[in-house]
């Protein structure tokens, strides 16, 4: 039986499928609509935003950092350009030996000896979460072409060009200087509490100035980071540069500093270790700055090795050690022109009350003695600082007590930081009541006993001091009181303007020593140099200075039996030291200088002192003769005829260099650095 369909029936469905068909069609294209108007009306903005920023790239550009110079305009810190072999970390289960097998095959490209891949694991401890790090530096052309031809094997791995600090006189002023290295850990989370505009301008920095001025001085020779805008390909590789801001290199430092006169020095010290300070009295700025041994900074710019890093860490002569700013030494016998003006300042003393020296003070049952060569005798000021009396200054002290010595002799710059634009001074040790309360944790420590004050006359017990101190503390006493915080910058020079700024030494309210006290310490001084302890160091000076010896024992040095240097081990023996100002009626330079285990100031660290003089008021350079005994401490007047000053080439050079033509150069090479930098981030 056939079924009669009903058409009407059907057609009525047909059609509400076909509605709702429609208006689902309708409702998906009205839905897309409203969803293209919202994006290219109401969110255009913020997307093109987006998709501009997947297209660009900002790279920040490093500036170039400043130059140090000397006072005379020597080049003492410069940097030049040159291509790094980078390698991303990689990190998970399998990276170390996925690691390995990269650099095994980097290897058949470019040359990576042993030592690169130590200083890489070093650097992956030192560094989590560098983007990249160096597995070779100072790449040639050759090798960086080789490299380029075989990029695609080595995903992560590129090469960049880098600046590098180079020292062009090598160890000469290291301590000076110090050195650039690359940021820590410590250092990353440090600069988290910058403000936004600090830390924005060292985007992209990967050294800073760890030591020395390098690290004082970081801002001013830093600079002001650049950048440029980037087109990058979907796999983020640079493709064109659009737009950029070129960097601000940093500023130069103009230092106090007479380079030949530091190197002077340092020869002069040989393979002995020691520190010497010079300043000017009239200005505080810092002539020389020496410490020694000395090191090489050069190792520090890219990584040092392991090897080298062992050698000068653990090395008994601790070269690392800045003995100028943080060595601190008992001042032996050169305190007492000190302890004298502070008698005559409190009042405690006239320079003309006469002391019976016996060589021998007694107190409290205890007896404390002189030197075998001491004359003894009456004694006034004059002749106790001139022939040294132990007994004179014994019982001044005495007179005197712990707390007034102190309060006199921490003005002077004794037991406090001198203010030097050098960051890590120390503070040495200038013992007062409260001092050793505060020194000590039990109450019969804490206790100062009145014994432990006469040893304080001649510079020994808890006296420690470091030669930055003694120095500017001469230079007080013989400027008749004039104090100075010691600059070692002289001038912050502008490259862009070529502007300089002076750097004034920040002068302190004068102490208030009269006239006549002064003037009998100058005497006194001169006598040393014409009848005391340096009178065979300043044979046939063409000029009239002052000055004293001193002798310091060292730690250990002596266990309840007579002194005899040839039976300790020269590490034990005593300290040479020696103060001095010339020309002595209106000093231009104050020193302090020491030398370590050398024994006797007169025949050790005087020697050097008339050195400095000659050359600073005379332009004198030793000969070749009197440098070689110098060296090894066996001259005291000069020997042979001095040479003049300004016809001796620094060291590494065969001339004096055109300072003029050196400042071309290295401005010159500034210009290139930054070139090559902002080229390789486009690349």
């Amino acid at each position: 039986m056939t079924e009669l369909k009903d058409l009407e029936q059907e057609m009525g469905r047909f059609r509400g499928r076909l509605l709702a068909a429609a208006a689902f069609v309708l409702i998906a294209f009205a839905l897309l609509i409203a969803r293209l108007v919202h994006l290219q009306i109401f969110r255009h903005e913020e997307l093109a935003t987006q998709a501009e920023a997947n297209r660009i790239a900002v790279v920040p550009i490093v500036p170039n950092r400043g130059l140090i110079v000397d006072r005379n305009g020597v080049v003492l810190a410069t940097n030049y350009s040159a291509y790094t072999l980078e390698i991303a970390p990689q990190r998970g289960k399998d990276a170390s030996a996925e690691l390995d097998s990269l650099i095994d095959d980097l290897s058949t490209v470019i040359e990576i000896a042993p030592k690169d891949r130590r200083r890489f694991k070093r650097l992956q401890e030192e560094l989590k979460g560098a983007d990249s790090l160096p597995i070779r530096t100072r790449l040639n052309d050759e090798e960086v072409a080789r490299f380029t031809a075989q990029r695609f094997r080595f995903p992560g791995v590129d090469v960049k060009a880098r600046l590098f600090r180079n020292y062009p006189l090598g160890e000469v002023g290291s301590h000076l200087l110090g050195y650039i290295g690359r940021v820590n850990q410590a250092e990353k989370e440090a600069m988290e509490d910058w403000d936004d505009a600090e830390q924005g301008n060292y985007k992209g920095t990967e050294y800073i100035g760890k030591l020395g001025l390098e690290q004082s001085y970081e801002r001013e020779l830093h600079g002001t980071a650049g950048f440029e805008e980037v087109e990058t390909s979907a796999g983020g590789r640079a493709v064109r540069r659009l737009r950029s801001h070129p960097p601000t290199p940093g500023d130069k430092l103009v230092l106090s500093i007479d380079i030949r006169l530091q190197a002077l020095v340092e020869d002069l010290f040989g393979e002995r270790r020691g520190a010497l300070v010079a300043m000017d009295p009239r200005t505080g700025e810092v002539l020389a700055f020496v410490s020694k041994p000395t090191f090489d900074p050069n190792l520090f710019v890219d990584g040092i090795d392991a090897e080298s890093w062992r050698e000068l860490n653990e090395s008994i002569d601790k070269p690392l050690l800045n003995r100028a700013l943080r060595g601190t030494y008992p001042p032996g016998s050169t305190y007492k022109p000190f302890m004298a003006m502070a008698a005559l300042n409190s009042g405690k003393r006239s320079p003309h009350t006469i002391i019976n020296d016996t060589l021998v003070f007694s107190f409290g049952g205890h007896r404390f003695g002189s030197p075998e060569t001491e004359r003894g005798g009456l004694m006034d000021m004059n002749r106790a600082i001139v022939h040294s009396s132990n007994v004179y200054f014994y019982s001044l002290a005495n007179e005197m007590g712990v707390d007034l010595i102190h309060d006199q002799l921490y003005p002077m710059g004794f037991g406090r930081k001198t203010g030097i634009d050098m960051e890590g001074e120390v503070t040495g040790d200038l013992p007062s009541t409260e001092w050793k309360k505060r020194r000590f944790k039990k109450p019969e420590q804490q206790k100062w006993y009145a014994g432990e004050t006469i040893s304080l006359g001649i510079g020994q017990g808890y006296n420690n001091f470091t030669m930055l101190q003694m120095a500017t503390a001469m230079s007080t006493l013989v400027s008749g009181g004039q104090r100075f915080k010691p600059r070692l910058v002289r001038e912050i020079e502008d490259v862009i303007t070529g502007q300089r700024k002076r750097v004034a030494s920040d002068a302190l309210e004068p102490l208030p020593y009269k006239p006549d006290d002064v003037e009998v310490i100058r005497r006194a001084l001169q006598g040393v140099t014409q009848e005391g302890t340096s009178r065979a160091s300043f044979i046939g000076a063409g000029y009239a200075s002052g000055g004293k010896t001193g002798t310091a024992q060292a730690v250990g040095a002596r266990a309840n039996e007579r002194y005899n240097a040839a039976k300790l081990e020269e590490h034990k023996r005593d300290h040479a030291l020696y103060v001095a100002a010339a020309p002595i009626d209106a000093p231009t330079v104050a020193l302090a200088v020491i030398v370590e285990n050398a024994g006797w100031g007169s025949d050790s660290a005087a020697p050097i002192a008339r050195r400095v003089f000659d050359y600073l008021l005379l332009g004198q350079y030793p000969s070749e003769e009197d440098m070689a005994l110098m060296r090894e401490g066996k001259a005291k007047a000069p020997v042979g005829t001095p040479r003049k000053a300004s016809d001796i080439p620094l060291p590494g050079q065969t001339t004096a260099p055109p300072v003029a033509a050196a400042a071309a150069a290295v401005a010159a090479t500034a210009t290139a650095t930054v070139a090559a930098t902002a080229g390789a981030a486009a690349r």
